[in-house]
This record gives structure tokens, sequence and C-alpha cells, in this order.
């Protein structure tokens, strides 16, 4: 009976102990133990191969079979310009790449050398500028010089004549050409009066028609023949 009733004591304990709570505040901690001596617990330690030999971004550039002993990598980075030893950027006019301050141009951009037919010279209602002329009858002639500013924004050929209803002595040369853009420079006109021993008061109305722009310049002029 003793031993029965040690029995059911110790039995008694033991299922108590089993389903007994864990303190408030008390945590059980967990130790990782390497199994290995080398193990690094500090992190991933793996680099790419960008640290090492550049990029592991490779770009097609080069076509397959390329030589690179060729063609220097860097041919051609500053342009057409460094052929001139200059310190400009960027490419020129196909053609143009060795121009050099000693190189002889031929050619360029041609004008025309005649009025188109058809063309009219019709002067506006109010026109730019007035001059006036005094020429002798008797005489050969007198000439007239104008400049005249340029009023485009790029460079317009133009052609010049007096209107149908001016004097028949009145004349302008040159009659075709290229004006310059707005801001550059003037173009001289030459005006000729040549009354041919007529005497009297002329007038006329140089127009210069810029037709690639839609638009004119006129001026009124006024000659006193003696």
């Amino acid at each position: 009976m003793k031993f029965t009733s040690a029995f059911a004591i110790a039995a008694s304990l033991s299922v108590c102990s089993a389903f007994q709570p864990t303190p408030f505040g008390v945590q059980k901690s967990t130790a990782l133990r390497a199994r290995d001596s080398n193990f690094d617990l500090s992190g991933n330690a793996w680099k790419p191969d960008s640290e090492k030999m550049g990029s592991t971004d490779v770009g097609d550039y080069f076509p397959e079979g390329y030589d690179p002993q060729e063609v220097a990598y860097n041919e051609g980075m500053m342009g057409s310009q460094a052929l001139l030893g200059g310190n400009k950027d960027g490419p020129q006019l196909p053609g143009m790449e060795n121009l050099g301050a000693d190189a002889i141009v031929t050619g360029g951009i041609e004008t025309a050398s005649e009025i188109p037919a058809g063309m009219e010279f019709v002067p506006s209602s109010v026109p730019d500028g007035e001059f006036q002329m005094n020429v002798a009858a008797s005489g050969s002639g007198e000439e007239l010089t104008i400049e005249v500013a340029p009023v485009c924004m790029t460079f317009e050929d133009f052609y010049a004549a007096f209107s149908p209803q001016s004097h028949p002595s009145l004349s302008v040369t040159p009659a075709t050409g290229r004006m310059d853009r707005r801001g550059g420079e003037t173009s001289p006109f030459k005006i000729r009066c040549d009354p041919q021993g007529q005497a009297g008061n002329f007038e006329g109305d140089l127009v210069i028609n810029l037709p690639e722009d839609n638009s004119k310049i006129c001026y009124k002029i006024k000659v006193t023949s003696f």
C-alpha cells in the first residue's frame, strides 16, 4: 500500500510540472552554433564584378569580329572640327571638314544673274525712304549710292528695278544679289540718272523684291535736272 501511494504522488507531481506555465517576462534564447569555424556571421560578402574588372553591363557597341587595333576608340569623338585643331565641336557641312584658313573655295552659293521673267515691281503706297539727286542736263549723268539695311531673318535673294512709271533716265545696279540677314551688313545700291540733255524734275520708285520672304523694300527717288 505504501508503494502504491508513493507511485501515485510521483505521477501527480510529474503531470503538474508538465503543465506549469512559464513565468511572465522570461524568454528562452536560441543560440546558433557554427559547425564550421570559417562561417562568416557578418553578412553577405559577395561583390559584383564591376568592382573588380569594370561594368557588368556589356553593350553591343562593336560588331562581331571587331578589331580594336584597326580604328582607335576615340576616332570621331570631337567631330569634324577636331581636324581643324580648333575648340569648336559638332559637325560641319558635308565636304567642308578639311577647310582651313589657307583653303581656296571655288563656287559656293549661287545667286540669280537675271530678273525672272514676269516679275513685277510695284511700289508700296508708303515708301521706306526718300532720296534726292541734282544732275546737270548737259552732263554725262550722276550716280548716288544708298546702303540698304537687311530686314529678313535669313539671307534672301533680291531683285531690284525701278517701277514702270518711273522716269526712264533712272537705273539701278546691281539688279540681282543676296541680302544679308537682319543685323548683318548693308547692301549697297548704285542709282544712276542720265537725263541726256533733258531738264526738269524727275521721279522714280526703286523696288527691291524679296520673293522668298514675300516682302519688298521701296524708295522714292527725286531728281532735279538743270
